[in-house]
């Protein structure tokens, strides 16, 4: 009786830890795991892991004060042992050993590793400014622990799996600015990611700063970009436009390895430190590299999986518009009528605040895609056609239906949301929120699960294309110079409503062939990528410090996002010496179980149903807060949800405004959300999707009090709170 009752209980043990990803190890708490060699994986697993953002600070010093003159480094104060969360304060080595010590042993099953920069400390005290000697030997340090973790069991054999790595704005010296390469700061980095980078691409490293790995030979490669050149703070370069600047070349780079992938039938994700962030109002790249880099996504939408990003600290994704492009048209980037500033380096709660009421403004403008997201036995192109033939009234009004339909597919871009690119940012391991990181699975249904880039390592060396190759140059002048004429001859045909293309100075790449299948970012296939898990660590609880009553101390100075954020330890001081728990990261969401976000993938239109549903200020059934009683019975199936949202349809395409002119239709829609932004405010708060997507940019660390900025009157009602 007593081993029945102890099976139960493991039973139930297991249940409770069951992991997303098939692993329960995952989820299972840091001290009841036993450390294992690692051997180079002989399989594909499907997933891999992406941090970023880990500012490790050797100053940091336990229970000095936050406050901006002291950062971590003096005074006394509630500064945690492994980090002091809602801070500025950058991380503490102890953060960086326990996380490197859960990954080892709770997620090294994994594929392969990108790592998007930031590995020093920011430069924010004026009493110990950096050297040049300590960003490289952080990064260094970071390298190692890498290397530590996912080193072959035999060390003559090197890593047992790829390390995708590139640096941040703040791996270098002074910190935002890089210049056109060959530089000091490339060759260095060149010698710490020496593992990291394959030996026939070094050269080119040293040149700009970029690369990419086969992580899967002959299948999926994985792109380092160096942001740095296309980041509007660069004072040390010039865009992406004139053919002497480093992010012209680049971009020239990425263009013509996106071709040669293309060619050898492969798919690529790209990864990098400061992502494409573009609002109405603000930026973070240059707009000439913006307008390339979206133009490339458009062009090589059958190739490119998805992009992966950091630096923003809070956890979010962006869409990528292809109608924004104007390099083509008669209208050049620098008579552009919208002016942006350039965001923020980091954001704050304040400037986040504007940054998501912008997107989700922009968000409000997108139709209900419900009618794309369908399976494809219900777009079959014979039964639309049997539909058009019948007659009669009933079949008219369906007729009807249809083309309200088509028109709103027409609006993203066909049934797979091919207007649109997808981008995530991940949230950051230094604790300005929780400390994360995220393991993303992908499908790889249909390869050779041996074929692991540690099998292939020994063999011959990657292929590549060198942008400087002449007749890898002239060859695409070719094709280009075919493409523009195809496209003078379509214009004679169509004057009066297509602008009049003109000649870029630059080549233009070919878009995918109008035979070939949607790409593993828009249609679900292999390499698509599936969804993800993210772990955080909860400082507070871990830290295990009480506090003194705070002194008396003025707030106000956290609002302006120009200031220094002291957290939510300014003023108090610790009661007794540090005592902090046992260190474990948990899950905080994943997005296979999620019942609000509710994404079946990360396929384009998985997001472009997201973003359409977190912009709505009216939530439509099922998304409100009202309706949360009710969800756990409408979350019993995914397919009922569709069909609820497919219902509605008719309503929402009434909105659609009957200009076939989609700029003009843009432009006339952001003028109307500007005017409608107050009315909005004035609103009580009702879509439960928006305040999870709010929630979760900031890694749960908002309190009430800060989640009433994103809205003028109460957001949340008491019932939610938890929940959110």
């Amino acid at each position: 009786m007593r081993s029945d009752l102890l099976f139960l209980a493991a039973y139930l043990l297991q249940a409770l830890y069951a992991s997303p990803i098939s692993d329960p190890a995952l989820q299972a708490p840091l001290e009841d795991l036993e450390s294992s060699h690692f051997h180079a994986p002989s399989q594909l697993h499907g997933r891999f892991l992406h941090i970023t953002d880990l500012h490790p600070d050797a100053f940091y010093k336990i229970h000095s004060s936050t406050e901006e003159d002291d950062a971590c480094h003096r005074g006394k104060g509630l500064a945690g042992t492994y980090g002091t969360e809602t801070s500025d304060c950058d991380t503490p080595h102890a953060l960086v050993n326990a996380t490197f010590k859960w990954i080892a042993e709770n997620v090294r099953d994994v594929d392969f590793v990108v790592w998007t920069g930031d590995s020093a400390r920011h430069d924010s005290d004026e009493k110990i400014p950096r050297t040049a000697d300590e960003v490289l030997s952080t990064n260094r340090w970071i390298a190692e622990k890498f290397q530590e973790v996912f080193r072959h069991d035999d060390s003559n054999k090197g890593l047992a799996v790829p390390i995708v790595s590139t640096f941040g704005n703040n791996d270098i010296l002074p910190h935002n600015i890089l210049l056109s390469g060959p530089n000091k700061w490339l060759k260095t980095y060149t010698d710490i990611w020496r593992e990291f980078i394959p030996e026939e691409q070094r050269h080119g490293f040293e040149r700009g700063g970029w690369y990419y790995v086969e992580v899967i030979p002959g299948k999926l490669a994985v792109f380092s970009l160096n942001t740095l050149y296309f980041f509007k703070q660069n004072a040390g370069v010039d865009g992406c436009a004139l053919r002497s600047e480093p992010g012209f070349e680049h971009m020239e780079w990425l263009r013509i390895q996106l071709q040669f992938m293309r060619d050898r039938g492969m798919k690529a994700i790209l990864t990098g430190h400061v992502p494409p962030a573009r609002t109405d109002s603000k930026q973070l790249w240059d707009e000439t590299c913006w307008q390339k880099y979206t133009l490339w996504l458009q062009q090589y939408r059958d190739v490119i999986i998805g992009g992966l990003y950091g630096h923003m600290n809070i956890d979010h994704f962006m869409l990528q518009d292809h109608k924004q492009v104007n390099l083509l048209s008669e209208d050049d980037v620098s008579t552009d009528s919208v002016v942006r500033a350039t965001m923020e380096e980091e954001l704050s709660i304040e400037s986040a605040n504007d940054y998501l009421e912008e997107l989700r403004e922009d968000w409000s403008g997108l139709p209900n895609p419900a009618a794309a997201i369908k399976e494809a036995k219900d777009n079959v192109p014979e039964d639309s056609k049997k539909k058009k033939k019948k007659k009669g009234k009933k079949d008219k009004k369906k007729s009807k239906k249809d083309k309200k339909k088509d028109k709103t597919l027409k609006k993203i871009g066909g049934p797979w949301g091919e207007r649109y690119s997808i981008t995530l940012v991940s949230p950051s391991l230094v604790p300005n929120f929780f400390p994360t990181l995220r393991v993303v699975e992908y499908n790889i249904t249909g390869l050779d699960a041996t074929a692991t880039w540690a099998s292939t390592r020994s063999g011959i060396l990657t292929e590549k294309k060198d942008w400087l190759d002449e007749e890898e140059q002239s060859s695409n002048q070719d094709d280009d110079e075919a493409s523009i004429e195809k496209k003078k001859k379509k214009g004679k045909k169509h004057k009066k409503k297509k602008k009049k293309p003109k000649v870029p100075d630059f080549v233009v790449p070919l878009p995918p062939s109008t035979s070939s299948p949607p790409g593993p970012a828009y249609s679900p296939q292999t390499l698509t990528l599936l969804g993800y898990t993210q772990y955080f660590a909860n400082l507070t609880h871990i830290n295990n410090d009480a506090a003194i009553a705070p002194e008396m101390v003025e707030f106000e100075d956290e609002l302006d996002a120009d200031k220094w954020r002291p957290g939510k330890h300014q003023g108090k001081n610790p009661k007794h010496k540090p005592h902090p728990k046992t260190f474990q990261y948990q899950v905080e969401y994943d997005t296979f179980t999620d019942p609000i976000y509710k994404l079946k993938d990360l396929t384009m239109r998985s997001y472009l149903k997201l973003a359409h549903r977190i912009g709505q200020y009216k939530p439509a059934k099922g998304d409100s807060i009202e309706d949360l009683e009710d969800e756990t019975i409408d979350d019993a199936s995914d397919d009922s949800d569709d069909d609820s949202e497919d219902e509605t349809i008719s309503d929402t395409s009434d909105d659609i405004d009957n200009d076939s002119d989609d700029e003009v239709e843009v432009d006339k829609k952001k003028k109307k959300k500007k005017h409608k932004k107050k009315k909005h405010h004035k609103r009580r708060e009702k879509n439960k999707v928006w305040l999870r997507f709010v929630k979760r940019a900031f890694v749960g660390t908002l309190e009430e009090e800060d989640l009433r900025t994103f809205n003028e009157d109460e957001v949340l009602i008491p019932e939610f709170r938890e929940e959110l």
